[in-house]
C-alpha cells in the first residue's frame, strides 16, 4: 500500500508534536484530521483562550482539528469515526481510551521520547538526564490498555553529552521523532497489500512489524509527572547526582533551593532557581555551605565535593550568571542553603 492511501489522524499538543506533523505534511503523508487539547484561558484574568502548538500549525495547513474535553464523548467519537482513520499518530498527547485507540483499522502508534521499556510515563527526557543517562532515544509502538507497554515498532537513539540540559535533548529528539513517525508509517504501508483484508489478517500483518517490550531481568527506570517539589534540590547529595539533576531540570521547570540568612533576619528565606553549574575536584564541607571567591565565584558544598553554581534565578527576576547574582546580593556572605 502507498503511504498516500493511509488516512491519519495525528494526535499532539505542544511544539514536540508540531515537528512530527510537519514532517507528515510537508512529505505527502495524508493527514486527514487533527486532534489536540482544547485552547488554554491565559493571562491575568485568564479571559484570552490561546490554542496549542499543534493546533496553530494546523489551522495554517487548513487541516480540520478536534479538541474534545473529554475522549469518551460522544459527539467527539463520532466525529473521529466520521474520518475513518485507517492509522492514527500520537505524539505528546495524553491518555487515551481503548475506544479510540482501536478504532483505525491500522491501530493507533505512539512516539514515545525514551527507548522503552525504559522511561515509561509523562517526563521521560527529564528523568532520562536527571539520572545521568548517556544515552536515550525515541520508540514507536502501539498503544494498548496500559501506559507505555504497547509493541515496539522501531527505536532509535540519541546520545546525551554530559553537559547537555533538558533543552538540548528536547530539540534532539523533537526532530528525530519526527523521523520516526514517517518511517514508521512508511514500514507499516511497505507491509500491508493493496488487496483488502480482513480484521485477523491486518493484525498478523502489524505484529509483524513490531515485538513485544523486553522487560524480564531490567531494572526498570519510570518517568513520572514532575511537580514543583520534585525540583528542590536535596545538597546532602554527591556533586555529580545534583549536576545531573540541575541540567535535567533545566531550564523547565527549574531545580531550586532556598538561601536560609545564618544569623542576623532570623527567619529570612530566599528562594532560587539553578539552571547552570559545573563540577570541582574541591572538597566539600557542610553540605547547603557556600564559598565565594573575588565576588564572581560561587561555590556550594554538596556530600563530597564543591559544585560551582553558574547561572541562577531569584523570584521575579531574570536569569543571570552569578556574576551579576553576586554584585546585586550584597550580604550574601550572611547565608546559606
Amino acid at each position: 500500500m502507498k503511504k498516500e492511501d493511509i488516512r491519519i489522524v495525528f494526535m499532539g499538543t505542544p511544539e514536540f508534536a508540531v515537528e512530527s506533523l510537519k514532517a507528515l505534511v510537508e512529505n505527502g503523508y495524508n493527514v486527514v484530521a487533527v486532534v489536540t487539547q482544547p485552547d488554554k484561558p491565559v493571562g491575568r484574568h485568564q479571559d484570552t483562550l490561546q490554542p496549542s502548538a499543534v493546533k496553530r500549525y494546523a489551522v495554517e495547513c487548513g487541516l480540520p482539528v478536534l479538541q474534545p474535553v473529554k475522549m469518551k464523548d460522544p459527539v467527539f467519537m463520532e466525529q473521529l469515526r466520521a474520518y475513518k482513520a485507517d492509522l492514527q499518530v500520537v505524539v505528546a498527547f495524553r491518555m487515551l481510551p481503548e475506544a479510540v485507540w482501536a478504532m483505525p483499522r491500522f491501530g493507533t502508534f505512539n512516539v514515545h521520547a525514551a527507548l522503552l521499556p525504559q522511561y515509561r510515563g509523562a517526563a521521560p527526557i527529564n528523568w532520562a538526564v536527571i539520572n545521568g543517562e548517556t544515552e536515550t532515544g525515541v520508540t514507536t509502538f502501539f498503544l494498548d490498555k496500559d501506559i507505555d507497554t504497547g509493541r515496539i515498532i522501531l527505536q532509535k537513539p540519541f546520545p546525551i553529552p554530559d553537559t547537555a540540559d533538558v533543552e538540548y535533548v528536547y530539540d534532539g529528539l523533537m526532530y528525530l521523532g519526527a523521523e520516526a513517525a514517517m518511517e514508521t508509517v512508511d514500514l507499516i504501508a511497505s507491509r500491508l497489500p493493496e488487496k483488502a483484508l480482513g480484521e485477523a489478517g491486518f493484525r498478523h500483518i502489524l505484529d509483524g512489524v513490531s515485538r513485544p517490550q523486553p522487560c524480564a531481568g531490567i531494572d526498570l527506570h519510570p518517568a513520572p509527572k514532575i511537580f514543583k517539589e520534585t525540583c528542590e534540590i536535596c545538597w546532602q547529595q554527591p556533586s555529580k547526582k545534583i549536576y545531573d539533576f540541575i541540567r535535567g531540570l533545566s531550564p523547565y521547570p527549574g531545580a531550586w533551593s532556598v538561601l536560609h540568612a545564618v544569623e542576623g533576619e532570623e527567619g529570612k528565606a530566599i528562594p532560587i532557581k539553578i539552571f547552570k553549574t559545573a563540577g570541582t575536584d574541591r572538597k566539600s564541607l557542610a553540605p547547603g555551605g557556600m564559598l565565594i571567591v573575588e565576588r564572581n565565584r560561587l561555590y556550594v558544598s554538596t556530600a563530597d565535593r564543591l559544585l560551582e553554581l553558574l547561572d541562577v534565578q531569584l523570584a521575579g527576576k531574570r536569569r543571570m550568571d552569578v556574576k551579576a547574582f553576586l554584585n546585586g546580593f550584597k550580604d550574601i556572605d550572611g547565608y546559606r542553603f
